[in-house]
């Protein structure tokens, strides 16, 4: 009886708001959509999609959807750009590393954006989009499995190497020796992160995910493994150049290479968007 009367009692308050999207929320009762029983994880779920004025009504992320059916290209870019500035300011600042300045706002910030706005996004969708279209109407287990494998043996190497490129350049590369260098040195590293997370987002996708937002849940999933990558890694640097400067009874040794060769000196190792 209680949980019917619990069921009546959501439905009525979802039933009240209308379809302009504005309705009184009740003070002394569970929001409208949700059950009550977790009021804090409501609340904050509430207020990112949508506020209460839209409670119970399909909020932010539908419209956020909505606008990847209508404009995929454009919504993506804008997405994989503010999420890679993001991610490197953020990553700044949890290393402490700040140009001459004193800001952790540093050059690489709009770099890092226009990369992801200009060249992550429109491969990633043009890659997903090969991906999609190869697999279209395919849902057994196997073709599943197979999609994974064919992601993680082409679609993520290929993405992976534009990304150390673009980083190496980035960095400051700027002859072909030395991007290849970075490609060489840090290829396998990316490959393994990318072999350890793809599969898992992409399984994640095929069964949660409509087909129009694979690429921005990569993108968020790359943003949280890249941050938590591109801090260690600028720590790292940091620390060597402390050691490289104070003094730690060794000369030229920095992140466990001297500093003459050129992979010492760049990229930041973070991971690709997984596709």
């Amino acid at each position: 009886m209680s949980i019917k009367f619990e069921k009546e009692t959501i439905r009525h308050a979802t039933e009240t708001v209308p379809s302009g999207g504005l309705a009184h929320v009740p003070r002394d009762g569970p929001l409208p959509g949700t059950s009550g029983k977790h009021p804090i994880a409501e609340a904050i779920g509430t207020a990112i999609t949508g506020g209460k004025k839209n409670a119970g009504t399909r909020g932010y992320l539908m419209a956020y959807i909505n606008e990847l059916e209508k404009n995929p290209l454009r919504t993506k870019m804008l997405t994989a750009g503010t999420l890679a500035g993001l991610q490197e300011l953020l990553a700044s600042w949890l290393a402490k590393d700040r140009n001459k300045h004193g800001n952790y706002f540093t050059a690489r910030v709009p770099k890092m954006a226009a990369y992801g706005a200009l060249i992550s996004a429109p491969l990633g969708h043009f890659l997903i989009w090969c991906l999609q279209k190869t697999f279209k109407g395919r849902t057994s287990l196997r073709s599943k499995i197979l999609q994974i494998l064919v992601s993680n043996l082409v679609v993520a190497p290929i993405q992976n190497v534009v990304y150390l490129v673009a980083m190496a350049l980035i960095a400051g590369a700027r002859t072909f020796h030395q991007v290849r260098a970075t490609v060489r040195v840090s290829f396998m590293k990316v490959m393994k992160v990318s072999w350890v997370t793809s599969p898992l987002c992409l399984a994640f996708a095929q069964q949660f995910l409509p087909e129009a937002a694979w690429v921005p849940f990569f993108n968020v999933v790359a943003f949280i493994i890249g941050t938590y990558i591109n801090t260690m890694t600028k720590k790292k640097r940091l620390a060597a150049l402390r050691k490289k400067h104070f003094g730690d009874g060794r000369s030229g040794s920095v992140a466990g290479g001297r500093p003459d060769r050129p992979e010492s000196d760049y990229p930041p190792v973070g991971p690709n968007p997984p596709y």
